[in-house]
């Protein structure tokens, strides 16, 4: 083995794009990044599309997957991909799960319930997976459904929320006859309700619950109406939207009871943990006051976390992860040492591992969380980017790691708000961290890995149908930089652009002196 230990940081959400066009990485002052690049080995690699093993180019990166793949060094199916290929082979309806739920509905003559994220953005969600479970229902003999909508104008456009309305009302009326009752019936944005994570703000989950399950909240006639209406009243993006009832004379449409069941038909885990652990939760649950709860049957769509079983029901097996960087290093004695603060920190330990929830070793494998500000993250830039800066410096300065990797949040975070002032104050704030980091590495006599687990900060605007200016709230498709940095030895990269995350084991592998799996991807050192 090397005897230089090696330190990775991933500044999430800072892609590598020469588009000048809301690019607050380009405009951001960072003097280390700039020097880092212009002096040491340097290249842009893969974050979305197939090399993080979701369905095509076009489906942009997001943190977990992104973490999965710098972890494992493999590229499996992932998200949408995963699902797209259990919905189009059939083996969903099949699955333990979705027979319970239907055959307990027509049982009870009771109503399947959706809740998810409504859009196309694939991150979360893709409504054509609920259209296709809708069809799939009523041909199996439900005879009543109910979707309950997040907006989303994160990963999509910022105010696109009323053309994926627009779209499921259509399937709903085209399935609607004497024996079928499908309607939209509770909402709001996703920064708003039910879409809470790593337990950072358990109201937004209790706001989701109150109008998914009881119906209580402010009640419009339609989605559309709710949505115009709080467009006006005051002036928010999608993913801000306040929650939502669909009422009929006075009474709401899809209030959950007994003998109903439930899917959240959300892929992506992190934001869908808080919810299920709600439906799935019995008399001790204490996160918040649930009210009366009805007997329901619950599945998410994916089990969002396979070791500590949220959901206890879930439609699609998740991809089984195995041959992890964390594994090589244990099998070699190496130990190491993972921080970030709330927002991430389940990506450094969780994802890394392969949606492994508890330690391969905990003799090797210390990790640290700092706990995130409950707030918008626009209003504090800087987030918690010094607190895990001092937890890598004490990690060098400590000796006993081989290996150290990190996570800045900053670049998405606060890129998803929107705000771009801020988010140019969230790339500077990385940027000075590094610089700290990059010292303590000169000291420490180690070697520092800089890179990304997507995009986002670097493409805060894009031009509309009209031809307009318009904020653009989600990831990017862009790559993501990769740099090594060495102040004895100069490790030269390999040119070529099919490189991606997948490729940053086998590189840490290579500086370690160890020798990689066999299904890994290869090393990116000449």
């Amino acid at each position: 083995m090397n005897k230089k230990p090696v330190v990775l940081v991933v500044m999430d959400g800072v892609g590598e794009t020469p588009a000048e066009l809301g690019n607050m990485v380009m405009q951001a002052t960072t003097p280390t990044l700039d020097e880092l690049k212009a002096t040491c080995p340097f290249q842009v690699i893969k974050a979305h599309g197939a090399a993080v093993g979701l369905p095509s180019d076009d489906d942009m990166g997001n943190s977990e997957v992104g973490h999965n793949a710098l972890g494992c060094g493999q590229i499996y199916s992932q998200g949408a991909k995963l699902v797209n290929e259990s919905i189009e082979s059939g083996s969903v309806y099949q699955s333990e799960a979705w027979q319970s739920l239907v055959s307990g509905v027509k049982a009870a003559n009771g109503t399947l319930h959706f809740i998810g994220l409504l859009s196309d953005g694939n991150v979360h969600s893709n409504i054509s997976h609920l259209i296709a479970m809708l069809r799939q229902a009523k041909a199996e003999g439900v005879h009543r459904v109910r979707c309950h909508i997040l907006l989303d104008g994160r990963d999509v456009p910022a105010t696109s929320a009323l053309d994926y309305v627009q779209q499921l009302e259509d399937v709903l009326a085209s399935l609607n006859d004497a024996a079928f009752d499908g309607r939209i019936a509770s909402g709001g944005g996703r920064m708003t309700i039910t879409m809470d994570r790593y337990q950072a703000n358990w109201a937004m989950v209790k706001a989701g619950w109150d109008v998914h399950v009881h119906g209580e909240g402010r009640q419009f006639a339609s989605a559309r109406e709710a949505i115009e209406t709080y467009r006006a009243e005051l002036n928010v993006i999608d993913q801000d939207l306040p929650a939502f009832v669909i009422a009929e004379n006075g009474q709401p449409v899809g209030k959950m009871e007994d003998g109903d069941s439930v899917i959240l038909f959300n892929f992506r885990g992190d934001r869908a943990q808080e919810i299920s652990m709600a439906f799935d939760g019995d008399a001790s649950f204490s996160a918040f006051d649930r009210g009366a709860v009805p007997q329901v049957k619950y599945a998410g769509m994916l089990q969002y976390d396979g070791d500590l079983n949220i959901p206890r029901s879930f439609l699609v097996n998740p991809p089984k992860i195995t041959n992890t960087l964390t594994e090589l290093l244990v099998e070699a004695g190496i130990k190491e040492y993972a921080c970030s603060e709330t927002q991430k920190y389940g990506h450094v330990t969780y994802f890394w591992n392969g949606n492994r929830s508890g330690k391969v070793s905990e003799a090797l494998e210390d990790y640290a969380e700092v706990p995130s500000d409950v707030r918008s993250f626009d209003e504090c830039p800087w987030m918690k980017a010094t607190e895990v800066t001092d937890l890598v410096i004490q990690a060098l300065e400590n000796g006993k790691y081989g290996f150290i990797r990190c996570n800045f949040p900053n670049g998405d975070m606060v890129g998803h708000t929107g705000n771009c002032l801020a988010t140019e104050i969230a790339v500077e704030t990385v940027d000075l961290c590094l610089a700290r980091i990059k010292k303590a590495v000169d000291e420490a006599g180690a070697i520092l890995l800089v890179t990304a687990d997507h995009g986002n900060a670097d493409q805060m605007l894009e031009k509309n149908k009209k031809g307009g200016i318009a904020p653009r709230t989600a990831h990017s498709l862009n790559p993501v930089p990769f740099i090594v940095y060495d102040k004895d030895e100069r490790h030269e990269l390999k040119e070529g652009d099919t490189f991606g995350l997948a490729n940053v084991a086998p590189t840490v592998a290579e500086l370690l002196g160890l020798k990689p799996y066999d299904c890994w991807e290869e090393s990116m050192l000449k």
